[in-house]
């Protein structure tokens, strides 16, 4: 590898970019291919773990599902799990993982879902679910409240997290 992410560097926290570099790496060296699907993140996860010059073989693909519409089409999620459960909650990430795993090659996956910004009307502006898989293991989901820190830093915020997840999730073979 060659050094930090370029395209998002000048926005990211330094140590979000080394925990990328250190994911990226343990992946390489497990040679374990990784995956995203991705809601209020928007695909800043999958742009970060395709940043790195010279791990992009550790990548496999990633989703990007906004729209609940793209979660049932491209996850294979059931509507009618969306409208009983809600777009952001732990039964949705967790069948957005799934369905990622299931749609790709990828070992590990992270799926998140949540508000990144304002919240409709009751509900909680920070709380995100985040669902990581590992083909053939469990699947392990954190809810997590950042509070109405804006835009960018839940964002940011989420990003960590998963970093973490994911690097849990390989080091458990």
């Amino acid at each position: 590898m060659e050094g930090p992410a370029e395209t998002l560097s000048p926005a990211l926290p330094n140590e979000v970019e080394r925990d990328a570099e250190r994911l990226l790496r343990a992946s390489c060296e497990r040679q374990l291919k990784l995956g995203t699907a991705e809601s209020c993140t928007g695909g800043l996860l999958a742009s970060l773990l395709t940043d790195v010059e010279g791990a992009s073989h550790a990548f496999e693909r990633g989703f990007v599902v906004y729209s609940e519409e793209a979660k049932c089409e491209l996850l294979g999620i059931a509507k009618d799990r969306i409208d009983r459960c809600g777009a952001v909650s732990r039964e949705v990430a967790i069948a957005m993982a799934k369905g990622a795993l299931q749609g790709s090659h990828a070992d590990i996956v992270l799926a998140v879902t949540g508000y990144a910004g304002a919240a409709p009307v009751g509900e909680e502006a920070g709380l995100v679910h985040l669902a990581c898989a590992r083909r053939g293991g469990a699947i392990e989901h954190l809810e997590m409240h950042y509070g109405d820190i804006g835009r960018g830093p839940i964002r940011i915020a989420t990003i960590r997290t998963a970093l973490k997840m994911m690097m849990d999730a390989l080091g458990h073979d």
